[in-house]
């Protein structure tokens, strides 16, 4: 047969054993949070610790099982994923864009699973002024958030069931409307959460980010007062 005349490497797949890697990630369990891991890398070789979603345990250690940063709170050990949804908790700053406005509250998308709600009772007024908001309000939020706009707030709640996030204003320095600027999505994981997430360049720039991924750079600004315009170009 024709067959007979093909070598026979030639049309059989030869398979061979994946590369077995024992990259240690952390010489020390207090330099957990400080990595990025991928897929089989080991995170500890200490068992003491117990282990999360993200992560296996199988030879005497706890590998990683998806690509993303070691998260590790006491003693327990997971990996949140770089291509996860962004899930906030209270005292985050994020910044957001308005998609739609609705009797007395905003719908602000955060990049987490569902869009984040703005209470207009949560937010200040124009003139620094926090009051009971009365029916001339309501018909004027549109004046004060319309969609499209890009605003910057805290994280106050957590939903328990459904995990929906409400956001808030409890300032006037720091949160509010952000002018126009140049906003940069990147993976959530890779945003640590610290006292500091507002930075002023010293080239008059402020540089705002967001917990949840959402990176806001553009001229330095005070809320709630005349904006100048400045050139991208």
């Amino acid at each position: 047969s024709r067959s007979s005349f093909i070598p026979k490497q030639w049309y059989q797949r030869r398979v061979r054993a994946p590369h077995k890697r024992t990259r240690v990630i952390a010489s020390q369990d207090e330099d957990l949070e400080k990595h990025i891991v991928t897929p089989g890398d080991v995170i500890t070789q200490n068992l003491d610790f117990m282990k999360s979603h993200g992560t296996m345990l199988g030879n005497d250690n706890i590998s990683s099982t998806v690509a993303g940063a070691i998260h590790k709170v006491d003693k327990l050990v997971s990996v949140r994923s770089v291509s996860s949804r962004y899930r906030g908790e209270v005292g985050d700053i994020v910044v957001g864009r308005v998609t739609e406005v609705q009797q007395k509250k905003w719908k602000v998308d955060c990049g987490s699973r569902l869009d984040c709600q703005l209470q207009l009772s949560s937010v200040y007024l124009p003139g620094n002024v926090l009051r009971r908001k009365n029916l001339n309000d309501e018909l004027m939020m549109r004046e004060y958030f319309a969609e499209g706009d890009l605003i910057c707030a805290e994280v106050s709640e957590v939903g328990n069931l459904d995990g929906m996030l409400k956001i808030h204003m409890r300032t006037h320095e720091k949160y509010g409307k952000l002018p126009e600027g140049v906003l940069i999505k990147v993976p959530s994981v890779l945003i640590k959460r610290s006292k500091l997430h507002f930075h002023r360049l010293p080239c008059n720039a402020t540089v705002i980010l967001g917990s949840n991924g959402f990176v806001w750079v553009g001229p330095h600004f005070v809320p709630d007062q005349p904006i100048e315009v400045v050139s991208m170009t």
